[in-house]
C-alpha cells in the first residue's frame, strides 16, 4: 500500500508542474517558432536583395546610356549618356591622334 500511496504522490505532483508550468512551455514553443519563421524570413529577404542588386547592376548602363527609368509626370532634363559617350570617344580619339 504503501507504494501505491507514493505512485499516485508522484503522478500528482507531475500533473500539478505540468499543468501550472504549461503557459511557460506554449510562450517558450511559440517563442522559438516566432524565431524559426524570422530567420527563415531574413534569409529570403537577403536572397531577394542580391538579386535586386544583380538586376540592378545589369540595368544600370542601359539606364546611364539610355535614359531608361526617368519616369514621372513632371518635365525634367534627361542626360542619356549619349553626350558623355560621345565626348569620351572625341577624347579618346584625339589622344590616339596626337600620339
Amino acid at each position: 500500500m504503501a507504494t501505491r500511496t507514493t505512485s499516485t504522490t508522484s503522478a500528482v505532483l507531475i500533473i500539478c508542474i505540468l499543468l501550472f508550468t504549461f503557459p511557460i512551455w506554449i510562450g517558450l514553443g511559440a517563442g522559438l517558432f516566432g524565431l524559426a519563421v524570422g530567420i527563415f524570413g531574413g534569409m529570403i529577404g537577403i536572397i531577394a536583395g542580391i538579386f535586386g542588386v544583380i538586376v540592378g547592376i545589369i540595368a544600370l548602363p542601359f539606364k546611364l546610356l539610355f535614359g531608361w527609368g526617368h519616369g514621372g509626370w513632371f518635365p525634367h532634363f534627361h542626360f542619356h549618356g549619349f553626350l558623355f559617350l560621345a565626348a569620351v570617344i572625341l577624347i579618346i580619339a584625339l589622344a590616339l591622334k596626337r600620339k
